[in-house]
Order: C-alpha cells, then structure tokens, then sequence
C-alpha cells in the first residue's frame, strides 16, 4: 500500500512540474475500467486557423438576402410595412413617423421625376412619394411597377379655397382631369416624404 502512494504522490508532482497531460491521465485513472477520459483542446500554431473539436457543429454566418429590383435614395430599411389604409383612416396618428408603405405605382412627375403616386389595394386610395428635385429621379417606365417607399408621413389640412387651388395646380402642371369646381369638400393631404425606394417588377 505504501509503494502505491508513493508512486501517486511521484505522479502528482510530475504533473505539477509539467510533465506530459498522457502521463498525469493515466495515472489519475483515465485508462481504468468506468472512467471517463476529457478531451482537451489544443491552441492552433501560430499562422494556422484554429479547428473545432471533433463533433463539435460548425456555425457559417448567413450572408443577407439582397432586395431585389432597383434602389433609390437610401433604399428601405424598415422591415414592416404599414398598410397605406391604416395611415389614410388616421393620418394624424402617422404624421411625422417614418413608416414603410407598399403599392403599385400609377404616376410619376413628368418633368422631374421627383414624385410618384402608389395605389392602395382598396379603390380610390393613393399616396404620394415626394423628394427633393434631382435628390432621386423617378423613370415614367416605373408606372405599372410595384414600389417598396420608405419615407416621413406629411399631413396637410387644406382649406376649401386652397383644395381647389391645388387642384387647379395639378389640372394645368399635370393634367389630372378633375374639375375644381366639383369639389364640394376640403382635401387632406397625406404624402410619403421620401427617404428611399424600392421598385420592382411585381410584388
């Protein structure tokens, strides 16, 4: 029994002075019936990239998904799109919030290509995407494409004499076709103060 300690005690400071991992394992009883041996990475060399542990599951960072269809501006980087029926049933909830808006587009300035119009899924609804001249160029081939916009919801409560001045604008600069005087109501304005876009194809 005292050759036996002896020997453990030699082996433990063996350990301690440095000696070999195989050495101090097996002599703590790695090697003996029910032990269980731990494994024990090792650093890489210098230059060399370090390898994962047998077993162990390797994790490759997904590269993003690029949006697809052309970018102006700073393009969309809202991930949620708000509905354009639920900012025109309450625009003032919205005004002055950055929101994210979908639709198909129906119109674009003819001069500039500093606007266009998106349609909502239910008739009659629309909105306008407005920037600053030459800040983003919209093509006329973009009417019948789907826009992704990104942009500050602007509201303007128009007055009766300042709806049909308006209208009257939009009649002789762009030929609207509506009758001024058949307006018997004042407008709200709810436009998209652009910040970026996206336009496909399709949806």
């Amino acid at each position: 029994m005292f050759p036996r300690r002896m020997a453990l005690l030699s082996s433990a400071l063996g350990c301690l002075l440095g000696l070999s991992m195989s050495a101090c394992t097996k002599e703590s009883g790695a090697d003996q019936p029910g032990a269980t041996a731990v494994a024990h990475a090792e650093p890489a060399p210098p230059g060399q990239p370090e390898t994962a542990a047998p077993g162990a599951a390797a994790t490759v960072a997904a590269a993003p998904t690029p949006a697809e269809g052309t970018a102006y501006g700073a393009g969309v980087q809202l991930t949620e799109t708000v509905p354009m029926a639920t900012i025109l049933a309450d625009p003032q909830a919205y005004a002055g919030k950055s929101v994210r808006v979908e639709g198909t587009v129906t119109d674009v300035c003819p001069k500039r290509g500093c606007w266009f119009e998106m349609a909502g899924e239910a008739p009659g609804q629309k909105m306008r995407f407005k920037v600053r001249d030459g800040e983003m160029v919209f093509p006329m081939d973009a009417k019948g494409k789907f826009a992704v916009a990104e942009g500050v919801i602007a509201v303007q409560q128009l007055s009766m004499d300042e709806t049909r001045q308006y209208l009257e604008y939009q009649a002789r600069e762009y030929g609207s076709g509506v009758d001024p005087a058949s307006v018997t109501e004042p407008m709200t304005i709810v436009r998209l103060d652009g910040q970026g876009a996206l336009i496909r194809d399709s949806k």
